[in-house]
C-alpha cells in the first residue's frame, strides 16, 4: 500500500501554477517551445525550459526534436498528461470565473 503522503509528490504538480497553465495550453495537440512561451503571460524562458523538463520528466509530456534546421522541438501531453489536463480543468475553469471575485476581494483586504 502506497503512503498517502507520497501524494505531495502529485500534489506538487498540480499545486504549480505554471505546470498547469502548460498542461492547459497543450491541450489541443503538441506546441513548440516559443509558442507556449507566447501563449503564457508572465512565464520566463528559463522557468518554461525548468517546468517543461519536470513535465517531462513525470511522465505528463513528451518532448520531440525533429532534425531540421534550425532543429523543431515540440512538447505533447502524454496519456498520463490528458488524465491530469481533465482533472485539473474544473480548478482552471473555477479560477478563470472567480478571478473578478479574487480581485475585489484583495482590493478590498488591502483598503483596510
Amino acid at each position: 500500500m502506497q503512503d498517502p503522503c507520497q501524494a505531495r509528490e502529485v500534489l506538487g504538480i498540480v499545486g504549480d501554477k505554471w505546470a498547469l497553465l502548460i498542461v492547459r495550453m497543450l491541450k489541443d495537440g503538441p506546441l513548440r517551445f516559443t509558442e507556449l512561451k507566447r501563449a503564457i503571460d508572465g512565464i520566463s524562458q528559463r522557468m518554461l525550459t525548468v517546468t517543461l523538463r519536470d513535465l517531462e520528466r513525470d511522465g505528463i509530456l513528451t518532448r520531440t526534436v525533429r532534425n531540421v534546421m534550425p532543429p523543431h522541438v515540440s512538447y505533447e501531453l502524454t496519456t498520463m498528461g490528458r488524465t491530469l489536463r481533465e482533472a485539473t480543468a474544473p480548478l482552471l475553469e473555477w479560477s478563470i470565473t472567480h478571478l473578478p471575485h479574487i480581485d475585489a476581494a484583495r482590493a478590498a483586504y488591502d483598503h483596510r
